[in-house]
């Protein structure tokens, strides 16, 4: 199963990149240094999204030149370090970000993610409840689900079970945490408890292929063929050409 940690405040910086227009507008002379700033995050981000990362890295580093405590300017230039293969620079410019504004769960969220992928599962933890605890965070199920599976890639999945349990009881409906807390009651071996989580999130939810495949492998765990055949029934119909239903003859030979 992939794994996928979910950025949050990034989202807020592209979708500020994308309101610019084209990445080649040009600053107004006049502007005062913030103003600037914010132009040179839009067009530094556009350039990002573009691939074209020597061009996001002068217009970032002129944005940070000019308003060096906006916190977009900070969490943009880390996302540039990260994806130039820059950790020492990316966690200097996170954790500028959480100085100057320790009570932003969106960037709380980023760091963590961060810390997670460098192996500091423990500190990333930390981090991912920080934002989930932060009344004004608007997605605390991502930040919970986030904290399981930085544990899961840790191989800690019996720890991470607690955390996707919260982040079902504020969302049950989040797939992500769905597959997620499946997965890991198959890896613990209780496929009873992975059953009754997909099921229930089927009573409401979309059966997504990733979703009717963990049903088939906890179904086949317990011996319920006819449940297992319903779910790749399902697959096979619904989502014939996704990875999941290729899968399906690995696990049920000679299914129906």
């Amino acid at each position: 199963m992939t794994r996928t940690l979910t950025l949050t405040a990034l989202t807020m910086v592209f979708a500020l990149a994308a309101a610019c227009g084209g990445g080649n507008a040009p600053v107004r002379q006049g502007a005062n240094n913030r103003d600037a700033a914010i132009a040179n995050v839009k067009l530094g981000v556009a350039y990002m999204q573009r691939g074209e990362l020597a061009l996001a890295k002068d217009k970032l580093e002129r944005a940070e030149k000019q308003d060096p405590r906006n916190v977009e300017v900070q969490t943009s230039l880390a996302f540039l370090m990260e994806r130039l293969n820059e950790p020492d620079k990316a966690e200097k410019y996170y954790r500028a970000a959480q100085r100057l504004e320790p009570n932003n769960a969106e960037v709380a969220n980023n760091y963590a993610v961060f810390l997670c992928r460098g192996g500091k599962t423990d500190q990333a933890v930390e981090m991912f409840s920080k934002a989930a605890g932060n009344a004004l965070y608007r997605t605390p199920w991502a930040a919970l689900t986030n904290a399981g599976v930085c544990l899961r890639s840790a191989k800690r999945s019996q720890d991470a079970v607690q955390y996707l349990q919260n982040a079902l009881a504020i969302r049950p409906n989040y797939v992500e945490a769905v597959l997620e807390m499946g997965d890991a009651q198959l890896e613990l071996g209780h496929p009873d408890v992975a059953r009754i989580v997909i099921e229930r999130y089927l009573t409401a939810g979309a059966p997504t292929p990733e979703v009717l495949l963990v049903g088939v492998r906890a179904a086949l765990a317990l011996g319920d063929r006819a449940t297992a055949d319903n779910y790749a029934r399902l697959l096979r119909r619904n989502h014939p050409n996704s990875p999941q239903t290729r899968a399906l003859p690995q696990l049920m030979p000679g299914g129906t």
